[in-house]
């Protein structure tokens, strides 16, 4: 039985709906090692803003139970580096490439998206809204919704590309926020991000990492981003990206059923570099031995 796993994203042809989750990934060079990157379905490379960053002092990450904790604090070479050496070494990959966007003000978001844009070396944009407004007091963009209508309706105005934002957990209402985001003029959505968690040692007394909390990602959060697939699915109109303690197809699987058109993949790659082709060709026999033709056939069925 031939089955067809390929997804249509925003007008982007997926051969698949396997890509990695920003920073899990960096650009794409050292996973490139291990297997052909045109496996995936799309390639999303690591945070990029304005200027470069060191990223947060160590240690910055810790491993949990089912999971892990990181502070690395958007550590990139910066835009002009990002234009000129990371990005045009992919165009000789057939897929699309999606450049995560960070940034401390609406001022530096637009200019980074802007250059983005026009550089024709990306087919899609992800806007990372966890990131600090410094206008703001500190609170992320995507904690308050007209905060974050603001932002978007900002970038809305110099992106050319589709425009993926990336939600984060840590709200009150993410049905809020994510109805904010459609309103305001994004393509499609992806979460979720980390949520927030700590780790103390207990032989210290003192918080593992140097920043005291980080992001939590990996298994443990998979309910979590479930859920908020489930409730942002139930009332958008805009495809969803699913991101959360992905490790095997089953878990694919459960999100697509959630009403995700796609995931991405951010800790597996860590413990198995070759945590993605496993997925993609388990997801294959997968849906050969339970007859699905193709993913539109599951998709939104728990809804």
């Amino acid at each position: 039985m031939q089955v067809d796993m390929s997804v249509n994203l925003l007008g982007l042809k997926l051969k698949n709906p396997v890509m990695p989750a920003s920073g899990c990934f960096g650009f794409g060079k050292e996973y490139s090692k291990y297997y052909d990157l045109n496996k995936l379905g799309a390639i999303v490379v690591k945070a990029t803003t304005q200027k470069a960053r060191l990223g947060n002092p160590t240690p910055r990450v810790a491993e949990v139970t089912c999971g892990m904790l990181n502070s690395i604090g958007l550590a990139n070479p910066g835009l002009d580096k990002v234009l000129s050496d990371e990005l045009p070494w992919l165009k000789s990959y057939s897929l699309p490439v999606i450049v995560n966007v960070a940034g401390e003000t609406v001022e530096e978001y637009c200019s980074v998206v802007d250059r983005i844009s026009r550089s024709k070396l990306a087919h899609a944009i992800e806007l990372n809204v966890s990131c600090p407004n410094v206008a703001q007091g500190g609170l992320s963009f995507g904690a308050d919704s007209k905060v974050l209508s603001e932002l978007l309706k900002r970038v809305r105005g110099v992106c050319s590309l589709p425009l993926i934002v990336k939600l984060s957990p840590n709200v009150t209402d993410i049905v809020e926020i994510g109805l904010a985001a459609q309103e305001a003029g994004a393509d499609a959505i992806s979460l979720i991000n980390t949520l927030i968690g700590m780790k103390i040692d207990i032989n210290t007394g003192r918080p593992v990492l140097a920043r005291k909390v980080g992001g939590l990602s990996g298994p443990a959060i998979k309910p979590v981003a479930i859920r908020m697939v489930y409730q942002l699915a139930d009332v958008l109109k805009l495809p969803i990206i699913g991101i959360g303690g992905i490790y095997t197809a089953e878990d694919v699987i459960e999100f697509i059923m959630a009403g995700a058109s796609a995931v991405q993949i951010g800790t597996a790659n860590f413990t198995n570099p070759m945590a993605m082709p496993d997925i993609i060709d388990d997801l294959e026999r997968y849906m050969k031995e339970k007859g699905i033709k193709d993913l539109d056939q599951i998709r939104g069925c728990a809804l």
